[in-house]
């Protein structure tokens, strides 16, 4: 209890559901229009509470990671046919970053034409190289590893690449690359 008093958009949260709770329960009146009045104002409490919540993250995404230094890295699978996805490693300048094992769930999801933020995080401004390592089980049923890289610089403003994972139907393999988005 003590490390999430520490965090000051947890006491601002807590602040303010104290401050709106209380009208909830001083209005109560007469036993017909009570449980009615009270579920109404819990509900709109609630509502309030939860774009709150959405508010804040935001001012916490943008205070962790300003537009000046904020790299995003995403991952897009068109595969199906030559590629089962297991594992994917990121590393950026020679560090790991990110790195996820996939249920079947998840891999579906991405098939089906999802996006997976992998990776948000800070880098100055300058010359980078991201590497990104995807396992899975290949063509013939035998385990695929393979890594893509890209030497990127690093401007002033946000940064966002994907890791495409896509079958090339010419070679009968899957093919992984990374772009830089515009």
């Amino acid at each position: 209890m003590a490390t999430f008093l520490n965090n000051p958009f947890h006491v601002l949260l807590i602040a303010l559901i104290l401050a709106g709770a209380g009208p909830v329960f001083a209005q109560v009146s007469d036993a017909g229009n009570e449980d009615t009045a009270v579920a109404e104002r819990v509900e709109d409490l609630k509502k309030k509470v939860i774009r709150l919540n959405r508010d804040l993250f935001i001012l916490e995404e943008d205070l962790l990671f300003p537009a000046n230094t904020q790299v995003a890295v995403f991952l897009s699978v068109d595969t199906g046919k030559f590629l089962k996805l297991d594992a994917v490693k990121l590393k950026v300048d020679d560090e790991i970053v990110a790195s996820h094992l996939y249920t079947k769930r998840q891999v579906t999801a991405l098939e089906r034409g999802g996006m997976q933020r992998l990776y948000v995080g800070n880098l100055k401004t300058g010359a980078h190289q991201i590497t990104a390592f995807i396992e899975g089980i290949g063509p013939d049923q035998r385990p695929y590893k393979q890594a893509a890289s890209l030497e990127f610089g690093k401007g002033t403003g946000t940064a966002a690449l994907e890791i495409r994972v896509e079958d090339r139907s010419s070679n009968y393999q899957p093919s992984v690359s990374i772009v830089e988005w515009e």
